[in-house]
């Protein structure tokens, strides 16, 4: 992941802002449509349609305030693709990340909300700012390039890790065909590993790395929208994000503290004997 300096850095601020505000009203009204379609599932459709409804809605309201606040910005969204803008910033939406944990009344669900700068591409663009609410939890993450990654009001900052081992997070594909493949890769990476936590949500993921509450995070597969706003908390919050294997169908995100970036790369490229 890289940083560029075209946006200044009021500008970023407001950006923050607005990133953060949107998410909150969206994660009120991921929440509100959670218990809604609970008690609408039995006699009006199946909660899977429930749920389906709800991450239309939730990434439409997203657009919409957008829409109104900035107009010519692009949009890059789970449920309805990448449009450019002429503003050359691109806002790159999660609805609802971590759908099965939203289905089944698990608390581990977000909003994942990040605004960049450049082409709608990872491995191109420059994040400015990001929002991840979490209401399930009563979190909001919010960081903004140069000015760190926070919440609540108090400044996050990655943890060094630990001599007993590092508590990393990670998760699998819906594919069961990747799965034999994943499960490979944890077997690697449980030689430095204390233990291993697998939440159903890598926005919250890549939160709790800045939060310092894992101490890294790896994953195969992950869209755009997943990980956008995540990365940009980890790497404001003094860490370090690196996607492998780019080119390939399942690249392959890692982040971490610098010294459990640099060990769990690693591992993942087979560069530490095990």
């Amino acid at each position: 992941m890289s940083s560029g300096d075209q946006t200044s850095a009021a500008s970023a601020t407001g950006l923050g802002e607005l990133a953060a505000d949107i998410a909150r009203e969206a994660g009120d009204l991921a929440r509100r449509r959670r218990g809604e379609g609970v008690s609408l599932a039995a006699t009006k459709s199946t909660l899977a349609d429930i749920v389906t409804e709800a991450d239309r809605e939730v990434e439409q309201l997203i657009r919409d305030r957008l829409h109104d606040e900035r107009p010519d910005d692009g949009f890059f969204g789970e449920e309805s693709g990448a449009s450019r803008g002429s503003s050359g910033l691109t806002w790159v939406v999660d609805p609802i990340d971590g759908t099965v944990n939203y289905a089944y009344g698990i608390a581990a669900y977000s909003v994942s909300i990040a605004v960049v700068e450049g082409e709608p591409d990872p491995r191109s663009w420059n994040g400015v700012a990001a929002a991840v609410c979490a209401p399930g939890l009563g979190e909001l993450f919010t960081g903004v390039r140069g000015e760190g990654a926070w919440l609540d009001g108090i400044r996050l900052s990655v943890s060094a890790g630990s001599p007993a081992g590092a508590l990393l997070g990670t998760g699998f594909g819906y594919d069961p065909a990747t799965h034999d493949g994943d499960l490979a890769l944890v077997r690697r990476v449980m030689s430095m590993a204390r233990d291993l936590r697998r939440m159903g949500s890598a926005a919250i993921d890549l939160s709790y790395v800045a939060a310092g509450r894992l101490d890294g995070f790896f994953e195969r597969g992950l869209n755009p929208w997943d990980f956008a706003a995540g990365a940009l908390l980890v790497e404001e919050a003094g860490g370090v994000v690196s996607r492998l294997d780019v080119d390939a169908p399942r690249p392959l995100l890692i982040a971490g503290g610098p010294v459990v970036h640099e060990r769990l790369r690693a591992i993942v490229e087979g560069e530490e004997s095990l």
